[in-house]
């Protein structure tokens, strides 16, 4: 018997609890979380400064890991979002009667326990008990030490609400900051049915080679803009600044500013805004050239330059021929989460969003766009980049799985 053994049990019976939660339950009790969240403000703030104090403020998690009074009120209101949603649960999918007279329907039900593996991200530990509790599910959370004091903080305030309203307090629950915990996880068949890691490509690698219960992958984000001989330059001065600067922490954020050889003389003027924002520029020799006494903060690309996720406010420039050049370079160094072009051919459009292989594929909007919240789904649990059961931002009806309920009058085979 592993040392969690004993924690993993409690959440099963709390998950099974769930199901006798009325959807009106449920929302009452995410609705009264919102509450607390705002009135706690003082303390989760405390406890998050802690976490910060830990923390060099120039590594690209400082700003994933810092709450502030906005973020905090934004949390509350993605909370009553999620609230005001269906619920993804008892939903027919599709009913088929047979010729023997039985009715099979397919119906969506919960997961049961869903443990979620994360770094620097307190934001995830309000969003994923708000999107397990809706979907009835169980949460077990397993973050990063970089966040312990904020997630503690934030954990005791769910379970506060819980006790407050007749819950079972394990329907959510903090595992401890170690390998060991993370491992136990990774292990528990018949314990955990589905496993979600957020964070860094090399956690989750590791989550995906060494687990043993089911994973959902929620990649890394190596996102380009490409910007097409057809396209706008204001409009691509507007996506690529938004898409760079709006949050350079997040998945979503631009890495790599794909253009066309014919659009080199506009590379100065799209560019110009990221100079006041202090990003700098890692660009190939013909956008070098261009880009050279007139952007302050340039330096030359290495190879090493392309695929990679900056975190940072830097970004790479990679001069292409034409869109097949672009399409066949951005599926060389995609990770397959969010990809833009930016164009006004409309063939070329077709042929884009047709081709590149990706999550999330945008025409003229900026990839910063990837967001379960912006999506509508009032917050997320994750972005997927895999193909199998969820892909993109995944909400409550990715975090719902499906049974086939059989019925008849006494028919045999």
């Amino acid at each position: 018997m592993t040392q969690l053994h004993d924690t993993f049990v409690q959440a099963r019976q709390a998950a099974r609890s769930l199901n006798r939660r009325s959807v009106e339950q449920i929302n009452s009790l995410l609705l009264a979380l919102a509450d607390a969240i705002e009135n706690a403000i003082p303390q989760l703030l405390d406890a998050n400064a802690l976490d910060l104090a830990r923390m060099d403020k120039s590594n690209p998690k400082y700003d994933r890991l810092q709450l502030t009074d906005s973020r905090l009120r934004d949390i509350a209101a993605d909370m009553r979002s999620v609230a005001a949603l269906p619920s993804p649960l008892g939903k027919t999918l599709s009913t088929t009667t047979r010729p023997n007279g039985m009715t099979i329907s397919k119906v969506s039900v919960p997961f049961g326990v869903i443990g979620i593996i994360y770094e620097a991200r307190p934001n995830v530990t309000f969003d994923v008990f708000s999107l397990c509790t809706k979907s009835g599910s169980a949460c077990l959370l397993k973050g990063g030490s970089d966040a312990h004091d904020t997630n503690a903080c934030a954990v005791a305030l769910i379970k506060s609400v819980l006790a407050a309203n007749g819950w079972d307090e394990n329907t959510v629950t903090l595992l401890p900051a170690s390998h060991e915990a993370t491992a136990e996880m990774l292990n528990a068949v018949g314990m955990v049915d589905l496993i979600i890691p957020r964070g860094s490509k090399g956690l989750i690698d590791f989550v995906r080679n060494n687990s043993r219960v089911p994973v959902i992958e929620t990649g890394a984000g190596v996102c380009h803009t490409y910007v097409h001989q057809s396209g706008l330059t204001d409009i691509a001065s507007d996506i690529v600044l938004n898409a760079k600067t709006r949050r350079v922490s997040v998945c979503n954020a631009l890495d790599t500013l794909v253009i066309d050889r014919s659009r080199l003389r506009d590379l100065r003027s799209i560019c110009q805004p990221l100079a006041d924002k202090g990003v700098a520029i890692y660009a190939d020799p013909e956008a070098y050239d261009m880009l050279n006494g007139a952007y302050p903060q340039l330096e030359q690309a290495q190879d090493s330059d392309f695929g990679r996720e900056w975190l940072d406010y830097k970004m790479s420039v990679k001069t292409v021929e034409n869109i097949d050049e672009a399409i066949q370079f951005i599926d060389a160094h995609t990770s397959r989460h969010s990809e833009c072009i930016v164009a006004q051919d409309q063939s070329a459009i077709d042929s884009f969003v047709n081709e590149v292989d990706a999550a999330c594929v945008y025409a003229n909007v900026s990839t910063a766009f990837t967001d379960g919240g912006q999506f509508g789904f009032g917050a997320e649990i994750g972005i997927s980049t895999q193909k199998l059961h969820a892909r993109g931002p995944m909400a409550l009806p990715e975090i719902t799985t499906y049974k086939y309920i059989v019925t008849g009058t006494g028919q045999t085979r």
